[in-house]
């Protein structure tokens, strides 16, 4: 079960209704495109005759077989609504290239969901002689040693060397369209594991989605701004916990100077909780940094968040009574309410055992700190020499 699975979803728009029920600007006239006002448009054929009212239930009822009909109705009705929104050019050229975005990412990434795989960013500056980029190299290695798969912005640099180490089996490259154009690097297979975005955010939406690590190694500004991205989705509940590592070379200072600006001007004013600090880990070996991301999947497996402020953790192994006493003990500042409970989780996946409560969002720094101790305790957790593994 992947994160974006875990969310409730807001209630659905109504199916596509009877016909007799579109208004009539949805009915009457031909599928023209929606930029024609703007310059004329190439896309204007026979088929643009047929009423749009026709054209999109025959599509609906082609596709709902496929997956969750429901949603596709959904996204069907959503660009029919856009299309009675907006006539700009400009417009859906910004909503065709994400398509396109998500379209792509998702032809690379949907064959290969249901194995661990663990972000990797840095800078593409990092010459291969420099320790940072041995340094990467060293780290995808053991990663895929280990049998996690490994995903980078494809450049060169730490992205490289990443990659370099994982080898094109185990790589993935999210490349974007800039204009300093940069190729791919040779570490990556362009057939099958190759993306090339046009946009930053679908780019790092997919590098965040797919990941269920991320380790961040010196780099610029589009290093940061992915570190601070997952931080943001992680510190707003809007993804589910998965580890952060800060890695850099023992002597290399870079990551303590971020450290000390975000603990002397954002946590001392208050802009976030010192228990934030426990969201991500520091370290200067990368033995020490593939050991964080095994053994975050130790006995924790995932979490849910269900309707209101019910949390769900789902385990690789059952804490005894005693155990959740101890950690109802230390942990109450995580609830809203009442205790934290066992309960048995079922799906198509498995059946695993699991903890749940009603939880605080405002504390996943401290929901970290639970995630360690549970980690910590003796549990006899089935998945222990293979965490890389979702299934």
């Amino acid at each position: 079960m992947r994160w974006w699975e875990l969310f409730p979803r807001p209630p659905y728009p109504a199916p596509l209704p009877n016909t007799s029920d579109f208004p009539t600007a949805l009915t009457d006239g031909p599928l023209s495109a929606p930029g024609a006002p703007c310059g004329g448009s190439s896309h204007g054929s026979g088929s643009d005759a047929v009423p749009l009212r026709q054209r999109i239930l025959a599509l609906a009822g082609q596709l709902a077989d496929h997956g969750p009909g429901e949603l596709v109705e959904v996204v069907l009705r959503h660009l029919v609504a856009i299309n009675q929104t907006t006539r700009e050019q400009s417009d859906w050229v910004f909503l065709d290239g994400t398509l396109s975005d998500i379209r792509d990412g998702l032809s690379v990434f949907c064959p290969h969901r249901y194995r661990r795989k663990v972000g990797v960013v840095g800078s593409a500056r990092v010459a291969t002689g420099d320790a940072v980029y041995q340094q990467a190299v060293d780290l995808s290695r053991q990663l895929a040693a280990s049998g996690f798969e490994v995903i980078t912005g494809a450049g060169g640099g730490v992205m490289e060397a990443a990659n370099r180490g994982a080898g094109q089996d185990k790589s993935y490259g999210l490349n974007i369209h800039l204009p300093f154009e940069f190729a791919a690097n040779r570490y990556i297979d362009p057939q099958s594991k190759l993306v090339v975005f046009r946009y930053f955010f679908t780019r790092k939406h997919f590098l965040l989605r797919e990941s269920d690590a991320l380790v961040a190694m010196p780099g610029g500004v589009g290093t940061l701004d992915e570190l601070f991205e997952a931080l943001t989705l992680i510190q707003t509940a809007k993804t589910v916990p998965v580890p952060v590592v800060l890695l850099a070379p023992a002597g290399d200072d870079y990551w303590q100077h971020w450290k000390r600006y975000m603990v002397k001007s954002v946590e001392e004013r208050g802009m976030v909780s010192p228990a934030d600090a426990q969201i991500y880990d520091q370290v200067d070996s990368v033995d020490a940094a593939v050991g964080v991301i095994r053994r975050f999947y130790r006995v924790f497996r995932s979490c849910q968040f269900l309707g209101g402020e019910r949390l769900q953790l789902l385990l690789h192994g059952a804490p005894t009574d005693e155990q959740l006493k101890v950690m109802n003990h230390l942990f109450s500042d995580l609830l809203l309410t009442g205790a934290i409970e066992p309960f048995t989780h079922r799906s198509e996946q498995g059946v695993y055992p699991g903890l749940q409560f009603e939880f605080d969002h405002r504390c996943m720094g401290r929901l970290y700190g639970l995630i360690r101790h549970l980690n910590d305790l003796p549990i006899g957790a089935t998945s222990l020499n293979h965490p890389e593994q979702r299934q």
